[in-house]
């Protein structure tokens, strides 16, 4: 994998354990697999930490995958508006329900 940040160029060597044959998955297919699962594990990060998610209650019924995609709603709609720290952000909506509908432009 080649990162290339501020005039600094490094490589890095990724191994994969699999059990899919090379005729069912190329090296740039596993790399995209990997790519998506730590994709997927930084929104659990975020989530947890702006919603602290981990000690939620909600365990029944439809109730986790509702908060689930209001949490990840939230989340979309401050990184498209480019904000640097959702958690921050999210404390100063909840402060304030007339910031949230601006926000969301009602």
């Amino acid at each position: 994998m080649l990162h290339i940040s501020q005039n600094k160029t490094t490589l890095e060597t990724v191994y994969l354990i699999s059990s899919l044959t090379r005729a069912q998955a190329s090296p740039e297919q596993l790399l995209e697999l990997n790519r998506g699962h730590w994709g997927i594990e930084a929104l659990h990060h975020v989530r947890d930490r702006a919603f602290d998610e981990d000690r939620c209650r909600a365990r029944k019924g439809h109730a986790p995958r509702a908060l689930a995609c209001l949490r990840n709603f939230a989340i979309s709609v401050l990184r498209l508006l480019k904000v640097p720290n959702i958690a921050a952000a999210l404390r100063e909506l909840a402060a304030d329900a007339s910031l949230v509908l601006k926000v969301l432009g009602v």
